[in-house]
């Protein structure tokens, strides 16, 4: 599909508050099939989600210890998780270090699939993920490991307002791109 296409086909499913504001761009394209394209999304006529860009004004993690000490990032810990630790500890651990340990546990999982988030964004295609996000379901968009299917989700008309706050738990533990997103959506509610 040519670009133009699928950016009115993008275009076409904005929520009626970002129109005018959430932007795709394309100024660059592929000359060589193994070169993506240089494509971005801009708010406000602000480059905001550059895929191969760091220089953006959103966070990126370069290491796995950068995820684990930021203080934006709560990770809930559940009963399940505790008795997982205590099942593989076999023996008397205070309770305060149970959870301690399953929370390492947890973050050092999260930070993983964040990292492999991100590494995929900057060596995917925009084009290519665009896509298959005309092609998948909202829900799978959201659900999605892959942080363009749920930018592209969270900017869509047909995420209603009790979808979007219903997923304020869940979004907590996405890229801050995400994050950045549904805050975005959010406040047009």
């Amino acid at each position: 599909m040519s670009w133009s296409k699928l950016k009115q086909q993008l275009d076409g499913f904005l929520s009626p508050a970002l129109i005018g504001r959430v932007e795709y761009r394309a100024p660059g394209y592929r000359y060589l099939p193994d070169k993506s394209g240089i494509c971005y999304i801009s708010i406000d006529k602000k480059n905001v989600l550059n895929m191969s860009d760091k220089t953006n004004p959103i966070r990126w993690y370069q290491t796995e210890l950068e995820i684990k000490n930021d203080p934006d990032i709560q990770i809930p810990i559940t009963n399940d998780d505790i008795e997982a630790v205590r099942k593989d500890t076999k023996g008397p651990v205070p309770e305060d270090r149970l959870i301690v340990i399953a929370r390492s546990r947890k973050i050092t999982e999260h930070a993983k699939e964040l990292l492999s988030a991100q590494a995929s964004l900057s060596k995917s295609n925009f084009i290519a993920l665009a896509n298959k996000y005309l092609s998948t379901s909202i829900e799978e968009s959201i659900e999605s490991n892959d942080i363009l299917l749920n930018v592209l989700a969270l900017v869509d008309r047909r995420v209603g307002k009790k979808r979007i706050l219903n997923l304020s738990e869940k979004i907590k533990l996405k890229h801050p791109i995400v994050q950045y997103f549904y805050e975005l959506r959010r406040n047009t509610l």
